[in-house]
């Protein structure tokens, strides 16, 4: 075994989190080591949308943690060529409604929305094709989000850990971690890999899917679990659909407790030109396997929301898995069990969005700083606790590459 790395900490998983994590922590002065057994957003990152999304949250801790990552993106996307090196794009979102009982749904969440400092704006019927013109007609009116915006996963996760790299931190990716290692008092005191030891003081475990197999090498519990989605994308297209735009029902299926399957059209464009079709979610495991079905829904879904996609070949599809957690938000902040030991994952589809500002308030944390947001509805040992699945090696990680999805 090679010589131990010493840092001030280990930042488990090379995703967006992870790379916020760095990010923050080494502009907070902090030496950071980030260990993935896999390549920079090889799982959940590689696999998702890039949304930066207030539109979904309702009032709470996630809209809270929504709105202070939205003023961190903006931040990012303004220094000098960050915002076109991860394709930063503030087109807002565009939440329609099929019927009148919809939309009194979607404008009671607005207004609530609203008190909380979310820019909502009513649509009436009439004016949706001003901002969408290839809308479906006869929907009974919207609203805009002006704050919504878009990342390119991958290339934002790359561009986090390159800034993260200028600042000192290193980069150890094909690494699993086999082991969180732990003094006599039972204090975090690094981790181990296959290839040799990293020595720190603090472990953020920001593993995402993975985060409660992690959770599981320190001796706590954290019961994350895979929620599977598909997205199709199409052929290259002229640029078409404006904004994010999704079904008014999205908002209920995210927020949804249920295992089975759930599909909303969520329909948007990228720079690059194709357009992105989901949303989907189930829980069913790690299946890998290919639904047809599934994915049929969706692109019918999507064409009642944009006919013009009927006449589009749908070249790919993909899949992947969101970290969720029974209670739909992240753990995010110090874990009381064992000292040393973070946690920045259970995210859920919304880890791109939320990446910056548990990143900040991580590097709050770790440098002994009062955090921007309460982190009490965040905190980790906020389940009952059962006995970890995983007996602490890497033979308890089933072989799932990439570990997460979308």
């Amino acid at each position: 075994m090679s010589k131990a790395l010493t840092c001030d900490v280990v930042v488990v998983g090379a995703g967006m989190v992870g790379a916020a994590c760095a990010l923050y922590a080494t502009r907070a002065g902090l030496r950071a080591v980030v260990v993935d057994r896999g390549p920079v957003g090889g799982g959940t990152t590689g696999a998702g949308e890039g949304n930066l999304l207030v539109s979904d949250k309702e009032p709470g801790p996630e809209l809270e943690l929504a709105l202070l990552s939205g003023r961190l993106w903006a931040g990012l996307a303004a220094e000098p060529g960050v915002g076109e090196s991860v394709e930063y794009e503030a087109k807002g979102g565009l939440v329609v409604a099929s019927a009148s009982e919809g939309l009194t749904a979607l404008e009671g969440l607005a207004a609530a929305q609203r008190a909380a400092g979310v820019e909502a704006v009513p649509v009436a019927p009439d004016r949706l094709h001003d901002l969408e013109p290839y809308l479906a007609p006869g929907l009974a009116g919207g609203v805009l989000y002006p704050q919504d915006a878009q990342v390119m996963p991958a290339l934002a996760a790359a561009r986090l850990l390159r800034l993260a790299r200028t600042a000192g931190a290193r980069l150890r990716t094909g690494r699993p971690v086999t082991q969180v290692l732990r003094t006599a008092s039972g204090a975090v005191r690094g981790v181990r890999t296959p290839h040799g030891d990293i020595h720190a003081p603090a472990v953020v475990n920001a593993a995402g899917t993975w985060g409660g197999e992690v959770a599981a090498l320190a001796g706590v519990s954290l019961p994350v679990l895979p929620r599977r989605g598909f997205v199709l994308v199409t052929e290259p297209l002229p640029p078409r659909v404006r904004h994010k735009v999704y079904a008014a029902d999205y908002v209920a299926d995210v927020a949804s407790d249920s295992a089975a399957l759930q599909t909303s059209p969520v329909v948007e464009g990228t720079a690059a030109g194709p357009v992105l079709i989901g949303a989907s979610r189930e829980r069913i495991g790690f299946d890998r396997s290919f639904s047809l079905p599934v994915t049929r829904r969706l692109a019918a879904e999507a064409t009642l929301l944009f006919p013009f996609l009927e006449r589009v070949r749908a070249l790919r599809a993909y899949q992947g898995f969101r970290p969720y957690l029974p209670d739909h938000l992240p753990a995010v902040g110090p874990d009381a069990r064992v000292p040393g030991l973070f946690h920045a994952c259970g995210h859920e589809g919304a880890g791109i969005g939320l990446a910056t500002g548990t990143g900040h308030l991580i590097a709050q944390v770790l440098t002994d700083r009062a955090p921007d947001l309460d982190l009490t509805p965040f905190r980790p040992d906020r389940f009952p606790d059962t006995s970890p699945a995983f007996p602490g090696t890497s033979a308890a990680f089933p072989d799932t590459s990439p570990e997460e999805g979308p």
